[in-house]
Order: C-alpha cells, then structure tokens, then sequence
C-alpha cells in the first residue's frame, strides 16, 4: 500500500529533487518544483551502427515555473515532505 501511495504522489507531477544529497534549485530562477524525464545521449559512431537504443541516458529536471532544464549524469531522487 506504501508502494502504491509513494508511485501516486510521484505522478500527480512537479515536485522537488536532490541529487547526490543536495536539495536542486533552478540555476535561472532558483524555484524548487521539477518534473522528470529522460534523454538518450546518443553518439555518432552507435548511430552509425544502427545501436542508439544502446547508448547511455541522462536524468532531466524541467524547472515547472521557467522551464530551464537541468541535466544530470547520476541518479536523481524525489523528495517527500
């Protein structure tokens, strides 16, 4: 039930996130409410080879007042309050 409560909460939307411990604030309007996504860095040599679905992706952070997105190469955590 825990489970199902936390994933609820997770997708009604913008909410705050640390990374590396470390509360994430807008670097263009400090604001602190994000919504998550996900983007494939793709490389040329992979596309090449027709193997993009095997490159890395990286963690984003859309700032929910200005829009700024923020990118991140480690694990990203939400914060409840």
């Amino acid at each position: 039930m825990k489970l199902f409560a936390k994933n609820l909460k997770e997708a009604k939307g913008p909410g705050e996130y640390s990374a590396n411990g470390i509360t994430v604030l807008c670097v263009h309007c400090h604001y602190n409410k994000f919504e998550k996504s996900y983007a494939q860095l793709n490389t040329a040599f992979m596309s090449f080879l027709n193997l993009d679905f095997a490159n890395r992706s990286a963690n984003l952070l859309i700032c929910d007042r200005c829009g700024y997105i923020h990118w991140f190469n480690k694990e990203i955590k939400r914060v409840y309050s």
